[in-house]
Parts: structure tokens; C-alpha cells; sequence
């Protein structure tokens, strides 16, 4: 009798975890094409995170009645009270959309009581549906895809089943929100990487975005992105705000985006994490009509789309102040809409391309100029190449500031200065095409700035800032001039210092010449050795 198979192991860690349920979402791609297969997939996920949050929130409540010496009658006409749940953070989610009862019918339901037979994708669309209807902030929010042709519905449930052997809950609906909130961006970092360049629609690297929060230090006011895709920027300002202990609710967080799809996906995103955002009513595009048009930003972080020709151009738009971006690049655009949403005070980093920092075409380096002789641009950093698997196109990130006297967010005065920052040299290569930041290389860049402007942080950690040769330059604005007022890192930093190891240059250059006459004879002899073997073969 052969012997039993083994059944597998349930993942023990957070890798293994998400390593096994993207193997297993791979298998439900079939047919479909890569974002319809993101949207099922992302789907599935917030699906049983609000299940996940909702069961906990209903044993700690079941658990606070009985402490309260209600009987299980009493607590049974009690617990079903919604706002119990949402007033804590947490999805009202009906009886037949709770996960428990999906994953009992992960292979449909057969007809009953009237109703014809339904398989599990019918029965996830209808879940959908009623989340929807039961919490009107998610309305028009969830995909309905489930039961199309091209959904596999063997595979469906069997997805669904090894969600349901993964717990995401037991130390309360925070809990459940952050593992779910890690899976949900792993996935999303995934799928960007799967599809490429249209993956830089909606996913930015994790270590671009961390520059801007550890630079801009967002802890409380309004948040801002003219093009959040799927929240990328938000939720690391969540994580900034936890990691030093901040309170979440000191922030509100505003969003625009173009695309519906990835609209959907960020409302998503911004929920699992407990984000209550206004990214509008709908997608929509910034240019054409800003959804948020009264309101001024104290932060503003973004990643515009590179370079963009065919955008919605009017010339007579009060927002171009410094000058009318040319019909054929729309960098210029996102970074005059961006400063015309600063709040006085505000703050604002922007990933850029990096022919922006010194383009003369269409009108551009006279943009510049006026924004540079506004005293707007406090940083200009350069980063590596290769940062962004979906683009070759190398990138920079502008930081603005309304206010860099000793009385903005700085101890020091730094009005007429910009700090330059080349980070080209930083980072590490993830594999032969995608190049990564590390903790080191953030914490390098953000306290640079931190020491140059005397935050906070730069007084709590004692940073002094000091030029550093090929790294880090602070110049005047009449340097800027003189330099035709291009912005590229590079021109100010200079090149790096070449340690002096203490041997005397002519010393150095005749030893060198020494090893390398010595180095040329033994190429020399083993040629000889070579020629003198191959004539024995011959």
C-alpha cells in the first residue's frame, strides 16, 4: 500500500505566504488578460480582508457583551448593530459576503428554494454587490468579474480555499489590515512587474516613494497626489506616521486618477490600510477638471507619467503662473498644478524624468527659471538608474517648499539656497535589470536634507550638514544663474575627494609604471610557455 501523501505545509513566514498565494493566483490567469486577472486576483484580497477585519470585530464585540453579563439571547439581538463596526474602522459586511460562508461554497451552490444553481464566481459577484450596497463610501468600488467565460471556477474555489487556510486575523482587525495590507502591495508590486511598462501606470517602487516621505516627514495636514495611482504615496505615509509613532488621524489624504481601473485599485489599497481618503467621487483627469479645486495641500507627493505629449492644454489655465507648458510635454504642467495646490508653508516632492532639470525645448528652461527665481525649489536629487523596471528613463525627484526661512519647518534659513543631492552612485541591483534603494541609501538622502534645512529630526539626531565633494552641494541662486539655471545635480557637486593615502604623487606614478612594465614581461613569458606547448602538440 503506498503511503500517504503529505498534505503541505502552510506557509510560516510573511515570504512564504505570499510566495504561495501568488503561485496560486498564477494558476486562475487562463485566459484572461493581465488586468482583468489584477483586478479578480486584488479582488479576492480586500474581499477577505473586510471579512477577516468584520469576524474579529464581532468576537471582541461578542466578547465585550458577555463581559457585561449579557446572555448569548441579549447578545444576539445586539451584535448585528452596524454601527459597532463602523464607527471602529471596520466594513459592515452581510451574511452571505462573509468569507466563511463563500469558502463553504467554494464550488457553488445547487439549486434551492427556488433559486437556480450558482457557482462560486456568481456567488463572489453577489458579495460584492452587497458589501457595496451596505457601506456607501466603497459604492461603485469592488470589480464584478467573477463569473465571466474566461474565469476559471475550478480554480476560483481552490483559490479561495487556500485563502481560507490562511488566517490574516487573531490580534485584532489592525492586525488583519497589515497583513493583508502586505499582501495586497506585494501583489501589486508583482503584477507591475508583469506587466511592464503599463505597470508604471499605477505601482511606484517602494524605495522612490520612501525618499519623498523620509524627505517631506508628513505628519499631519492634508496629503495630497494629482495622480495617486494605487496609492503608493498614501500608504507609506501611513507607515512613516506608525514607524515614528505619529497619530494616523492627523492626516487627511486627498487623490485624483485618470484611470478607472487603477482608481478602484487605489480605493481599495487605501481601505485594507485604514486610510479614509478623498480621491473624488471618480477617476477623472487633473488637467481637464481638478477634483479638488479649493483645497491647498500642506504635502504634496507624486509620480506624473514622464513626458506625456497628448494631454488636455489650455493656455489661459491660471495655474501656469511661471509660464504655458509646451503642447508636447506635460512635465512643466504637473509641476506648476502641483505648487498652485501648496498651502503657504507647504511642501512637495515630485518624481521627475531627468531631461526636465535642464530641458530648454518649448519654453521649458524659461519655466525653470522663474520657478528657480521664486525661491520654490529647495532640493534636486538625482537618482540611480534602473529604479524603474517598467522604464529606462533615468529620474530625479524635485522637492518645493513655500517657506524656507528659519521659520518654516527648518531652524535654518535657507531662503536663495537649493540643496543639489547626486544619489546616482546609491542602490543595489535586485537582478540584472532592477536596481533597488536600501534603508542606508534612504536615511543618506533624507538626512542630508534634514541637516541642510535644521528639521526636527535633524535636531533630535544632533545632523550637521557639510558640502560633500560628488555628492552634496548647497548653492545660491546666483550660481543657478550662472549655470543657465539648470538643475542637474552633477554640475554643483563637483567630483568626489580622492583619499590621500600618503604616498607622494611621483612616488605613486613611478611605482605604478614599475608594476605595470613587470606586469607586460609576465605577459610576456606566458605567452612564450603557451607557443612552446602548442609546438610540442603539433
Amino acid at each position: 500500500m503506498p503511503p500517504k501523501k503529505k498534505p503541505d505545509a502552510l506557509p510560516s513566514t510573511m515570504k512564504e505566504l505570499k510566495d504561495t498565494l501568488w503561485k496560486a493566483a498564477d494558476k486562475l490567469r487562463g485566459s484572461m488578460d493581465a488586468s482583468q486577472y489584477k483586478d479578480v486576483i486584488l479582488g479576492l484580497v480586500f474581499l477577505k480582508y473586510v471579512s477577516d477585519a468584520f469576524a474579529e470585530r464581532r468576537a471582541q464585540l461578542h466578547d465585550e457583551l458577555a463581559a457585561d453579563g449579557m446572555t448569548e439571547d441579549q447578545i444576539a439581538q445586539l451584535i448585528d448593530d452596524t454601527d459597532e463596526y463602523t464607527g471602529r474602522g471596520v466594513f459592515w459586511v452581510p451574511e452571505t459576503a462573509r468569507w466563511e460562508y463563500l469558502a463553504e461554497n467554494a464550488k457553488g451552490l445547487p439549486a434551492m428554494d427556488g433559486q437556480p444553481p450558482r457557482n462560486i464566481g456568481q456567488l463572489v459577484d453577489a458579495a460584492m454587490d452587497a458589501i457595496m450596497a451596505a457601506n456607501p463610501t466603497l459604492a461603485g468600488t469592488l470589480p464584478r468579474i467573477f463569473n465571466r467565460d474566461n474565469v476559471d471556477q475550478r480554480r476560483l474555489g481552490e483559490l479561495m480555499d487556500l485563502f481560507n487556510t490562511t488566517r490574516f486575523r487573531g490580534e485584532g482587525a489592525t492586525r488583519a489590515r497589515d497583513l493583508l495590507g502586505e499582501v495586497y502591495e506585494y501583489f501589486l508590486e508583482k503584477f507591475a512587474r508583469a506587466e511592464g511598462k503599463r505597470g508604471g501606470e499605477f505601482y511606484t517602487p517602494a524605495g522612490v516613494v520612501r525618499v519623498l516621505v523620509e524627505v517631506l516627514e508628513p505628519t499631519h495636514g492634508r496629503v495630497y497626489d494629482p495622480c495617486c495611482g494605487s496609492g503608493g504615496m498614501f500608504v507609506q505615509t501611513e507607515k512613516f506616521l506608525d514607524a515614528h509613532h505619529e497619530d494616523r488621524t492627523a492626516i487627511s489624504v486627498y487623490g485624483q486618477e485618470l484611470n478607472e481601473r487603477t482608481w478602484r485599485m487605489a480605493k481599495m489599497n487605501l481601505a485594507i490600510h485604514g486610510l479614509n481618503a478623498n480621491l473624488a467621487p471618480r477617476w477623472g483627469d487633473t488637467f481637464a477638471r481638478d477634483q479638488h479645486p479649493e483645497m491647498q495641500a500642506d504635502f504634496i507627493m507624486a509620480n506624473p507619467p514622464f513626458n506625456i505629449k497628448d494631454w488636455a492644454r489650455n493656455e489661459a489655465d491660471p495655474r501656469w503662473r511661471y509660464g504655458v507648458p509646451p503642447a508636447n510635454n506635460a512635465n512643466y504642467a504637473w509641476i506648476q498644478h502641483i505648487i498652485s495646490k501648496l498651502a503657504p508653508g507647504g511642501s512637495a516632492g515630485v518624481v521627475m524624468a531627468n531631461g526636465s532639470m535642464s530641458s530648454n525645448s518649448g519654453g521649458e528652461g524659461q519655466i525653470r527659471a522663474q520657478l528657480v527665481e521664486a525661491d520654490l525649489v529647495s532640493c534636486m536629487v538625482a537618482l540611480p538608474t534602473q529604479l524603474f523596471r517598467s522604464t529606462g528613463i533615468p529620474v530625479c525627484t524635485w522637492f518645493f517648499s513655500k517657506d524656507k526661512t528659519a521659520t518654516g519647518r527648518g531652524t535654518i534659513d535657507r531662503t536663495g539656497q537649493v540643496l543639489f543631492i547626486d544619489a546616482r552612485n546609491l542602490g543595489y541591483m535586485v537582478d540584472r535589470t532592477e536596481r533597488a534603494l536600501s534603508d542606508e541609501d534612504i536615511a543618506k538622502i533624507a538626512n542630508t536634507f534634514h541637516g541642510w534645512r535644521g528639521t526636527p529630526s535633524a535636531v533630535e539626531q544632533d545632523l550637521k550638514y557639510d558640502d560633500e565633494p560628488g555628492f552634496c552641494y548647497s548653492a545660491t541662486l546666483a550660481e543657478i544663474k550662472e549655470a543657465d539655471y539648470a538643475l542637474t545635480p552633477g554640475r554643483y557637486v563637483g567630483a568626489a575627494a580622492i583619499e590621500d593615502d600618503g604616498e607622494p604623487i611621483e612616488d605613486k606614478i613611478a611605482r605604478l609604471k614599475k608594476e605595470l612594465f613587470e606586469q607586460f614581461e609576465e605577459s610576456e613569458r606566458l605567452a612564450n610557455v603557451v607557443r612552446e606547448q602548442l609546438g610540442r602538440l603539433s
